[in-house]
């Protein structure tokens, strides 16, 4: 399904072809469980070592903010780190600090004028616990609302894990 350069499909982020993926990382950029995890073993120790010099000079990365490494041994040519938001309600700004997430992904790309192809993840919605249809809405708004004014990007792909996430992103993109 596409829509203003938006793809969706069923896959493994780690596979994608695109000129960066995007990671949902935790603040410390080391290294985790589920998608970071699975960034971080496919594309090997420079990813980490790049992850170590970045911390090293700024600091962890905030919620809601990104930052970018090299795609070490992936497909792609660049990793784009984001921290999302834990879930707790929704009474603790989550909403605004998923869309800053994937805003702040897209800037931190569109800075590479070779970087013209961008692949997600369904950020925060696997141990962070945000509700898929509210995160899938948020998220494609966001990439919408970035593509309407910035034209920097071929493709912006979300690559789904489960058939059910890719359910709700369908749903959320025809409703858009």
């Amino acid at each position: 399904m596409a829509k203003n350069n938006i793809i969706l499909v069923r896959g493994d982020i780690t596979q994608q072809d695109t000129d960066a993926i995007v990671n949902a990382a935790n603040s410390s950029l080391m290294g985790g469980g589920g998608v970071d995890g699975a960034i971080h073993k496919a594309g090997g120790p420079k990813i980490l070592a790049e992850c170590k010099e970045i911390v090293a000079r700024s600091g962890r990365c905030p919620t809601g903010q990104a930052v970018i490494t090299s795609g070490g041994n992936l497909k792609a040519k660049y990793v784009i780190h984001t921290v999302g938001p834990i879930w707790r309600g929704g009474s603790q700004n989550e909403p605004k600090l998923l869309q800053d997430a994937y805003y702040q992904s897209l800037t931190v790309g569109a800075a590479h004028p070779d970087l013209k192809t961008i692949a997600f993840p369904s950020i925060s919605t696997g141990a962070y616990r945000f509700p898929i249809q509210q995160a899938a809405s948020i998220a494609l708004t966001t990439v919408n609302n970035f593509l309407t004014q910035n034209h920097h990007y071929q493709e912006v792909r979300f690559v789904l894990f489960s058939p059910g996430d890719l359910e709700q992103y369908q749903t959320a993109l025809s409703a858009l």
